[in-house]
């Protein structure tokens, strides 16, 4: 079984202004595409992990061959991580998160003004390429970071929402303006389909 791009759930241009036409067409036709191409040549040979869940694979790198175990992580990680940054947002996203996972938020990380303050800092103290995430870890809410495409799943914890900062997720239109970038992202946040991420995770 081969990995492949997932379809977007909207057009390439409906999150516009918060991200632009060609940013999105780019990010995901492009270097999305080149991920999961790379993880599907990483993996050929070794149909034991082919036929594996991305899940599956990253919660057990240490399984992999050491000859492939870098490109699978590299651009397994890649896949997955896209995979879920283009399914929580929306182009009717934004506002304040309620029901349980509003709760658990004021519960766990002192309100949702506070979770965004701190996932800033976390998105903008990421030195170079990465991401800044939401994870659900032995029942609590945290916010980490993760260099270049690794993800929380492969520390044990549950992504429930992640930032994309390397530079080609905004430099078209925010250039170095990291913050800005961060800023209006929050607009595009999915919040439903988070919530529905949580109560599964949970």
């Amino acid at each position: 079984m081969k990995f492949l791009l997932p379809e977007l759930k909207y057009s390439y241009d409906a999150l516009e202004p918060h991200i632009d036409k060609l940013t999105m067409e780019t990010h995901h036709s492009k270097h999305h595409q080149a991920y999961v191409d790379n993880l599907n040549k990483a993996l050929e040979g070794h149909e034991r992990f082919q036929k594996m869940e991305i899940e599956d694979i990253l919660k057990s790198l240490d399984g992999l061959p050491e000859s492939i175990r870098t490109a699978v992580r590299n651009n397994g990680g890649g896949h997955y991580n896209h995979t879920l940054f283009w399914d929580i947002m929306s182009p009717e996203g934004g506002g304040n998160p309620e029901g349980e996972l509003g709760k658990k938020i004021d519960e766990d990380l002192g309100g949702f003004d506070k979770f965004k303050e701190d996932f800033k800092k976390s998105a903008l103290g990421q030195f170079g390429s990465g991401w800044a995430w939401l994870v659900l870890h032995n029942g609590k809410l945290e916010i980490v970071a993760t260099s270049n495409q690794d993800n929380p799943i492969s520390q044990g914890k549950v992504p429930l929402l992640g930032i994309d900062v390397w530079e080609h997720a905004y430099y078209l239109k925010y250039k170095n303006k990291r913050a800005d970038y961060i800023d209006s992202w929050w607009n595009l946040v999915d919040w439903n389909r988070i919530e529905e991420i949580y109560n599964k995770a949970k």
